[in-house]
């Protein structure tokens, strides 16, 4: 019995160096997969309460500008274009929200390549790494920030909080390939869990 107990303790162990050590290392798929994808990224003042709620108006407003334009995109391409072509929409809805609300500070929005941490949404984990983005910097972009993947379109179907419907998940199978979509789906402790329990059969 004890000899079981030390077996599974070694093996819990090594279990969790490993998750560890490939944590630290980059998801060679990221660069394949960040370029069949564009997320949103808004970036608050700062972590005060005001304004980060500010932050989550202006998220609503530009999405409530957007959705019905990318709704009918078809591709990477036609999203960009579209972002493009309302840029300026884009950034005056940003700085009204701003101003209706008393701030007297600045938005900026551009197309961008921006850092983003792992990010979860529902069962789908993005690798750390470099992605393009719609990026809005609200005055001194100091604090929390807010992202979602706007292509393929995981921000505003229905509402502009992010969910994932199933009309998401085809989506995404359809622009990744089979192994970058696995890479995304369900991973992390899912995996740990997985390797634990086929170790038991």
């Amino acid at each position: 019995m004890k000899g079981k107990i030390a077996l599974i303790l070694l093996f819990m162990t090594s279990v969790l160096f490993s998750y560890r050590a490939g944590a630290e290392e980059t998801d060679p798929l990221q660069p394949e997969i960040a370029e069949k994808i564009l997320r949103f990224h808004v970036l608050a003042n700062s972590d005060g309460q005001e304004d980060q709620k500010v932050k989550e108006q202006v998220r609503d407003a530009v999405g409530t500008l957007l959705q019905p334009e990318l709704s009918k995109a078809k591709s990477l391409e036609d999203s960009r274009r579209i972002i493009q072509e309302n840029m300026a929409e884009i950034t005056t809805a940003a700085k009204e929200v701003l101003y209706e609300n008393g701030f007297d500070y600045e938005a900026r929005a551009y197309l961008t390549h921006t850092y983003f941490p792992e990010k979860t949404y529902g069962d789908y984990t993005f690798p750390e790494g470099e992605y393009e983005a719609l990026e809005i910097v609200l005055g001194q972009g100091k604090g929390h920030n807010w992202w979602c993947v706007l292509y393929p379109n995981m921000c505003f179907r229905g509402s502009v909080f992010e969910i994932v419907n199933e009309d998401a998940k085809k989506a995404l199978r359809e622009v990744l390939t089979p192994e970058e979509y696995e890479d995304v789906f369900d991973s992390g402790n899912f995996k740990i869990r997985l390797k634990f329990l086929e170790y038991f059969r």
